[in-house]
């Protein structure tokens, strides 16, 4: 008796399910990663030799650059789109679920984005498992330190984009044998796991990111390496960020990243300028890659271009690929407003562009505004980068036991200079009120259109208020269908999930 079809369900994988038509590279075939076959290194060699675990390593490097789709696209779609950085751009419920908080287990993004995020970290987990033993014994315990420590710093990413979505997830970190007759009683938790509590994910999150900030590679030189600046960052993020947090953590990591050389560039367009005259079919490099301020990216060298570059608006080296419909994300006009009233002509110029186009959802055809800051399909992604983490630390001398308004002004005031519009005003300044307030726009307007505005309202406590006046404000906006509560902090499981795993349980309020 063989129940090797039950870890899919587990992963939250209806393998043969239809999903939206933007899955780029579907998970459609069982495989020893999805099927379970690997418990312990005890049980079974992973990996024969040096080859297959370098093969392995890199197969993860790849499966997380080739999914833009859940990584980037997703995560804007729920960071901007959900918030008032964006409205939806086109008319499908995919987009405009969110972008009208009427989300619930059937929603597409929330069914892929689990998907893929648990098969991830599984992928993860059994690389993590096997490398520690690698048949003929080619690898030194440093390189197979050093190998493993990557992917427990994917899987801590991994994890850190799932407890932020969703609070209460099931952390696997063994990859389960087949069930058979005589195991069935003991395996059953493994393969129909109850959640981690939010607490205990971040537990297991710090846990990786300790043991991988030992172990990882450096990151000063290549930024698309799971290194150990990587960990530093998340490690700055996620003590942040969980239920109890720990500024002084926030503010270690942080300086640690500072020390290592880390700093903003010269100029903002400096992170996404490309070189190339517009619509000559250029090849569309990226001026800067691996700056000073990028600590973890993704590259699109010609012939393995972005994909999702043509669903914000054009693709500056082929001016009239996929422009026939519209495109996704499109900046709403009360962050145009925010842009507007700190004279902020820098940010807004390379995170806004106006196209002529064939509809007019939310502008006028002649002049529509389209999300500028993924232009072509060799434009550098970002996922962690110093301003993010810089900002934080602002946050952090705010609200730890030891604040200090003055050295969170000049932070804030460093991030406006590089922006080219004035520094914070003596009001602005003179109270942890006001500077909370300064801040908070100002991570706005610093990360506008990258993922990160829902989060900052949820961290931050000013979902309800923030959401309510766009709707106030906002000529643009869609109505609500359900209005934001504390209910809406955390995205619904989805109900295939709930189907095949009675262990696991709806978030409130869906």
């Amino acid at each position: 008796m063989n129940f090797r079809y039950i870890l899919p369900a587990l992963l939250g994988c209806s393998l043969g399910l239809a999903s939206c038509s933007l899955d780029y590279e579907p998970v459609s075939d069982y495989s020893d990663v999805t099927e379970g076959e690997i418990d312990n290194v005890e049980d079974e060699t992973v990996y024969q030799n040096r080859a297959d675990a370098e093969s392995a390593l890199t197969a993860l490097y790849e499966d997380f650059r080739n999914n833009q789709n859940y990584l980037q696209l997703d995560f804007l779609l729920i960071g901007d789109v959900h918030s008032d950085n964006a409205y939806a751009g086109t008319t499908g419920s995919e987009v405009v679920d969110p972008a009208t908080n009427d989300l619930n287990g059937t929603t597409l993004c929330v069914n892929r984005d689990w998907n893929y995020y648990m098969l991830q970290a599984a992928k993860c987990t059994k690389f993590i498992i096997g490398v520690a033993s690698v048949g003929d014994n080619s690898l030194s315990q440093d390189e197979i330190n050093t190998m493993r420590a990557q992917a427990e710093v994917m899987r801590a990413f991994i994890w850190f984009r799932m407890v932020r979505m969703w609070g209460n997830i099931p952390i696997i970190t063994t990859i389960p044998k087949d069930i058979t007759s005589e195991n069935i009683q003991e395996s059953y938790e493994s393969y129909f796991p109850a959640q981690n509590t939010e607490a205990e994910a971040y537990e297991y999150i710090l846990k990786d990111l300790e043991d991988a900030y030992k172990y990882a590679p450096d990151g000063n030189g290549d930024k698309t390496r799971f290194s150990k600046d990587v960990a530093r960052a998340l490690l700055a993020k996620v003590y942040a960020e969980r239920p109890v947090r720990d500024y002084a953590k926030v503010i270690k990591y942080v300086d640690e990243l500072t020390a290592r050389g880390y700093a903003l560039c010269p100029e903002y367009g400096d992170l996404f300028n490309i070189d190339g005259a517009v619509k000559d079919g250029f090849t569309a490099t990226p001026l800067y890659t691996n700056t000073v301020e990028s600590i973890l990216e993704v590259h699109y060298p010609v012939g393995s271009g972005n994909w999702a570059s043509w669903m914000y608006g054009r693709c500056l080296e082929d001016w009239d690929n996929s422009f026939s419909w519209a495109k996704w994300i499109t900046p709403s006009r009360d962050l145009l407003s925010a842009f507007d009233k700190e004279g902020d002509t820098k940010r807004k110029e390379q995170t806004v562009v106006y196209y002529e186009c064939a509809w007019s959802n939310y502008y006028p055809s002649d002049n529509y505004a389209f999300m500028y800051k993924v232009r072509s399909g060799y434009s550098n992604i970002f996922f962690l980068r110093y301003d993010d983490v810089l900002l934080l630390k602002a946050e952090a001398l705010l609200n730890g036991d030891n604040t200090d308004l003055a050295g969170a002004a000049e932070i804030i005031d460093r991030i406006r200079t590089r922006a080219g519009v004035a520094k914070l005003t003596s009001a602005e300044k003179g109270s942890k009120e006001n500077l909370m307030k300064a801040y908070i726009n100002e991570r706005r307007l610093e990360l506008a259109c990258e993922g990160e505005r829902w989060y900052d309202l949820v961290r931050l406590g000013i979902l309800e208020e923030t959401m309510a006046a766009a709707q106030r404000n906002d000529p643009g906006r869609l109505p609500i269908a359900v209005p934001y509560t504390v209910n809406s902090y955390l995205l619904p499981i989805p109900q295939d999930v709930l189907d095949t795993n009675p262990n696991v349980v709806q978030n409130p309020g869906y």
